[in-house]
């Protein structure tokens, strides 16, 4: 499977491939995934922590640390680091880098992927929970595709996140 180029050549021989497979193609050594990281700023690093933990979770999603103490005393990421940020795709959080208060982007969304539709309702549980606020409940959006189960939330900062789940038309 190309990790790049037309949509076309991403089609021939990726019916054959498992989800779980595709998303290790997209992270093994070697092989270029489209994003590196995402990070979004917080103005409470620690209810952040807190939030991100707990949400995260039920999508498998855990801690990831650098190593260098400066940098993860500012900041918390949840994904894949290694090889000192060579091998990377991850999800961070922490204080802007201009060192301004965090605000939220108009149109800005994270979307992550859950394996069923438990755990999409488990992260919208666990983020509520936490201090996040709803932005759509769990449930199938057909206006996307009939395999679409979603939920959104807002962050404690007021960032939307998402987490998806595709592949199934019905809960198991």
């Amino acid at each position: 499977m190309k990790l790049c180029g037309d949509c076309s050549s991403h089609q021939e021989g990726a019916a054959d491939r498992s989800r779980s497979e595709s998303r290790l193609a997209l992270t093994r050594i070697g092989q270029k995934a489209m994003l590196s990281y995402v990070y979004f700023g917080t103005n409470d690093f620690d209810k952040a922590i807190e939030f991100y933990d707990a949400a995260l979770a039920p999508l498998g999603m855990k801690r990831c640390v650098t190593g260098d103490a400066e940098w993860d005393r500012i900041a918390a990421g949840w994904g894949i680091y290694e090889d000192g940020g060579a091998r990377e795709l991850a999800f961070w959080i922490g204080k802007p880098y201009d060192q301004q208060p965090a605000s939220v982007g108009n149109g800005s969304m994270v979307a992550f992927s859950g394996r069923s539709w438990k755990a999409i309702d488990d992260f919208h549980a666990a983020a509520l929970a936490n201090g996040g606020v709803c932005d759509g409940a769990p449930g199938l959006r057909l206006h996307y595709a009939p395999d679409f189960y979603a939920a959104y939330v807002r962050d404690p900062d007021g960032n939307k996140i998402a987490a998806v789940c595709r592949g199934l038309t019905e809960r198991r």
